[in-house]
């Protein structure tokens, strides 16, 4: 089951990765592929609670590739991990088959709770460089995470999500309709303005009503 996971995970880069010349340089050279092919002896040692060994398996992968992948992650098969440096993978993360992953990638978990604080991605996920998915939620199939994104939150299927904190732009491809929130502002400022012109001209009329009165007053007064 492990060498087909890391043949699947050998043919995975060589077709998403236009770089990639042929099996054997993805196999000897890829070290997106030496962190999977380490993790996955470790995760082996993991589940049968050898959890020393596991883990020196892990830092030793670590070390050579630059990523890190906790020995309880649980990976899918078929992932591309492209360039690598600082991809950090939690315990209770669990990644889907066909994921891409790049550089820089955060799959990290929030408080000090034991127990599920990882996220889980789905099937067909890309994750942008530098993005950080944080905490114990799903993100769904055929998901895009943007470079430098920062995810929160659950996302449903075929969503592309962007920015710090990151919100869905697409659904199925399709742009989301944006609220200009300016153009709101904008509006209601104008209505402000009109209504305060209108209390002005108000004021201003009763205050001639009242000198009216006044002066009516002071009339009558030099009359008697």
């Amino acid at each position: 089951m492990i060498l087909k996971d890391i043949w699947l995970d050998v043919k995975a880069v060589k077709a998403r990765d236009p770089a990639a010349r042929n099996s054997l340089e993805v196999l000897l050279l890829y070290q997106g592929v030496h962190a999977l092919i380490w993790h996955r002896f470790a995760h082996w040692f993991y589940k049968h609670r050898l959890f020393f060994i596991a883990r020196l398996i892990s830092q030793l992968a670590r070390f050579f590739t630059l990523i890190e992948i906790h020995p309880g992650a649980t990976l899918g098969h078929g992932i591309l991990i492209d360039h690598g440096c600082g991809v950090v993978i939690g315990e209770t993360a669990v990644v889907g088959d066909n994921c891409t992953i790049y550089q820089g990638v955060t799959l990290g978990g929030v408080g000090l709770n034991k127990g599920k604080r990882h996220p889980t991605l789905g099937s067909n996920v890309t994750v942008g460089a530098g993005a950080k998915i944080l905490g114990s939620f799903e993100v769904g199939d055929n998901c895009t995470i943007a470079a430098n994104a920062v995810l929160l939150k659950q996302l449903d299927n075929n969503v592309t999500a962007v920015g710090i904190p990151a919100r869905p732009v697409k659904i199925d491809g399709i742009p989301i309709p944006k609220v200009d929130k300016n153009e709101v502002a904008m509006e209601n400022f104008c209505k402000m303005e009109a209504r305060i012109k209108e209390m002005e001209k108000t004021i201003e009329d009763l205050q001639k009503e009242l000198l009216a009165y006044k002066n009516d007053g002071a009339k009558e007064s030099a009359g008697e």
